[in-house]
């Protein structure tokens, strides 16, 4: 888990734990002669499914595939409006693009980054088709209010759930509100295969769709074509996608899901120490968690709505983003984190706000100009709250990895960091 630079050591930002079961069940695939999608990919779903308590559960190569299949099957197309958030991956609005639509952002709550639900109905038009809440760092959105906004307008939901894969709100898990979820499994995520994600939804209808979306469109993928039952023809429904999840990826994530409360668990107990750690520091000031961890007695089995061990709201401690108070320093966010990663310790930054970014900026030397009043035309300004915390959030390590003496070793460097650059 550590290198070493001279005699320092050094904690990377994430390293993934992975184990023998997970080898064990890669060499088993790769023996079997079968390594695309497959047998291991259907109960990778099934029991992904009953994880979550969704009705359908769509292995895909990425979560950001699961996002455009959302779209795609929803009909979201060229002068649609998608809300969403500024403070994100850029492929939760990449996609909306990739349709030919418009993100219209929406700025994010100080304290936890989520997108701030008060600020949604000033931001919708007749072109909005869709909501696309991003779960920051696996805190919930509060969906209640999302759902009523998109009940009262008409309008899609589509969860970006990335880091929100043990989330739960109001009882449900996170995959059983909206009309799609989508989550990761990227090798810095709470679960990993490498490269993966699942697209969960309630719909029947919606889920077929995006199943054979997921595959090219056509009606039979090479495992039902090529199966003991005999040769089966494919037929062309959509102009579907090259999104499929394949065995090698779903051979991991089968143990890997086993291990998801653990490793939830594991990461709690961290940030609790980080919390207690820089509670007293003016300068730092980590993310809230409203409601988190509350718990009441099962309402319901999981298989009865998604009801989960009688958890009312849980966090999943995907990440853990602190937000430094610059203009109480003698140095800028960058800088500091410069000499943290000097003095041993690696560091993320979730996110620079979107609207901001050459694309949108309409500076992009890769890309023609935008048009003025549709993707284009962002000013700086706009969404202050994103654009503050843009220039001063921190991501530290957290994964479960770590040892307890390498979050006391991160507290350390913060700690001495954060006091040397005081004014």
């Amino acid at each position: 888990m550590k290198k070493r630079t001279g005699n320092k050591k050094f904690i990377h930002f994430h390293r993934s734990s992975l184990y023998k079961e997970e080898r064990r069940e890669v060499i088993k695939t790769l023996k079997s002669g079968w390594i695309t999608t497959g047998p291991r990919t259907k109960r990778f779903e099934e029991e992904f499914k009953k994880y979550i308590g969704c009705r359908h559960a769509i292995g895909v190569n990425s979560c950001t595939a699961g996002l455009h299949l959302s779209l795609a099957a929803l009909n979201i197309s060229e002068g649609d409006e998608v809300i969403t958030t500024p403070i994100t991956f850029p492929a939760t609005a990449n996609v909306i693009i990739h349709q030919r639509g418009t993100p219209v952002f929406v700025d994010v709550e100080m304290d936890t980054l989520n997108m701030d639900v008060s600020k949604i109905d000033e931001r919708i038009t007749k072109k909005t088709k869709a909501i696309m809440p991003v779960h920051f760092a696996g805190h919930p959105c509060n969906m209640d209010k999302i759902t009523d906004i998109a009940k009262r307008h008409n309008l899609f939901i589509i969860e970006d759930a990335a880091h929100a894969i043990e989330s739960i709100y109001n009882g449900k898990k996170i995959g059983n509100i909206a009309d799609f979820t989508s989550f990761s499994f990227y090798a810095t995520k709470n679960i990993t295969t490498g490269e993966g994600g699942m697209l969960t939804t309630n719909n029947d209808e919606m889920a077929e769709k995006a199943r054979i979306m997921s595959l090219h469109g056509i009606s039979k993928d090479a495992w039902k074509r090529y199966g003991r039952d005999g040769y089966q023809h494919w037929e062309l429904f959509y102009p579907g996608f090259k999104y499929n999840m394949f065995d090698i990826q779903a051979a991991i994530g089968i143990h890997q899901l086993k291990r998801i409360d653990n490793f939830l668990e594991k990461r709690k107990r961290y940030v609790e120490m980080y919390n207690d750690a820089f509670k007293d520091i003016p300068e730092i000031v980590p993310l809230k968690s409203k409601g988190m961890d509350e718990f009441n007695p099962p309402v319901s089995p999981l298989s009865e709505g998604g009801i989960n061990g009688g958890y009312k709201i849980r966090h999943a401690h995907h990440l853990y983003v602190i937000i430094i108070r610059t203009e109480e320093l003698k140095a800028d966010r960058d800088k500091i984190m410069h000499e943290i990663q000097l003095r041993g310790v690696g560091v993320g930054v979730h996110f620079r706000t979107l609207h901001l970014q050459p694309y949108y900026q309409n500076k992009s030397p890769l890309h023609p100009p935008l048009p003025k009043g549709g993707t284009g035309g962002f000013e700086k300004g706009m969404f202050p709250v994103a654009e503050y915390v843009s220039d001063r959030v921190i991501s530290l390590p957290l994964y479960p990895k770590m040892t307890i003496s390498d979050v006391k070793y991160v507290i350390k460097v913060v700690n001495d960091v954060i006091t040397r650059l005081r004014k």
